[in-house]
């Protein structure tokens, strides 16, 4: 019981009830499966193996190779980043917590993103959808970064509102007409922000600007 009831400290100024430890796993468990840089591969991945219509054209090969460019981009090369930046010690921890250790590794990150929408924004055989989409994920790391300056935004909201912005879009315009994707979607982002509201220290205010984020970058790439 005194796991449920004790009363914890909070950034924001109020306080909340520390959660069961099996609450707290299950909240660092999506944190990592669901981790910011993960979620443009996923929904490559989801496009490129899953969707029926999206890459028709493409045999296995050039299939894996567009997932692999993706993963590498906006996976691979953040992490890896990040991860040198703190054996040399630009960051005290891997985990970024405050908004003056995110500067350096953001800017890295919308290198790579850039890179890898220009990349297919110049491969006439790609999707548009995919290439707004990797253009609202760029936009989405600038817009975070922005944010940074006045609050530490969550980065795993303004990726999952990225990724549901874009299953909206494609049932509004007629990509997409059953709804299932969006569903699953919209599914994730609500389990990923309940569990860094629960293991991060980010407030409400920071989860909601950080999804609103990824929101407008997506809508803000399919309109251009």
């Amino acid at each position: 019981m005194e796991n449920i009831i004790a009363q914890q400290p909070s950034l924001n100024g109020g306080t909340h009830f520390r959660q069961p430890a099996i609450v707290r796993f299950l909240a660092h468990l999506f944190s990592y499966v669901f981790h910011p840089v993960l979620i443009a591969s996923y929904v490559t991945a989801f496009l490129v193996f899953l969707h029926p219509l999206a890459f028709a054209g493409y045999d296995f090969r050039d299939r894996f190779l567009v997932l692999a460019a993706v993963f590498f981009s906006s996976t691979f090369l953040p992490a890896f980043s990040v991860f040198l930046m703190e054996r040399l010690g630009f960051v005290s921890s891997i985990f970024l917590r405050t908004q003056r250790e995110r500067i350096i590794p953001y800017a890295a990150a919308i290198i790579f993103y850039f890179w890898i929408w220009y990349v297919f924004r110049n491969q006439h055989r790609t999707p548009i959808f995919f290439v707004q989409f990797l253009l609202g994920t760029f936009l989405g790391v600038c817009g975070a970064w922005m944010w940074n300056i006045r609050q530490k935004v969550s980065m795993h909201a303004t990726a999952v509102g990225g990724m549901v912005m874009f299953f909206l879009l494609q049932i509004l315009t007629g990509k997409e007409v059953t709804g299932q994707y969006f569903a699953v979607a919209l599914l994730i982002a609500g389990i990923v922000c309940t569990s860094r509201l629960i293991v991060s220290d980010h407030s409400r205010e920071e989860i909601y600007v950080g999804f609103f984020t990824g929101v407008a970058a997506q809508v803000v790439a399919w309109w251009i």
